[in-house]
């Protein structure tokens, strides 16, 4: 019994390295005013690129046909 597909896998490594990217962003750029919706802390970010990471690998994903 498999626990994880393979389509299922890399989309969650595409919202892990998304969740790292948005950190990154957060560290090197960020928000200097804290007034930033996404930017203004640091687990705002990493969602925010988790989300992002995830719907960028899934939408160039292939689709089995029924």
């Amino acid at each position: 019994m498999k626990i994880l597909s393979k389509k299922r896998f890399v989309s969650l490594i595409g919202a892990f390295t998304g969740g790292v990217a948005g950190y990154l962003y957060y560290y090197f750029i960020g928000c200097s005013t804290g007034n930033c919706a996404i930017t203004s802390r640091p687990f705002n970010s990493i969602i925010y690129g988790a989300i992002m990471g995830y719907l960028l690998v899934s939408a160039f994903g292939k689709d089995k046909k029924y």
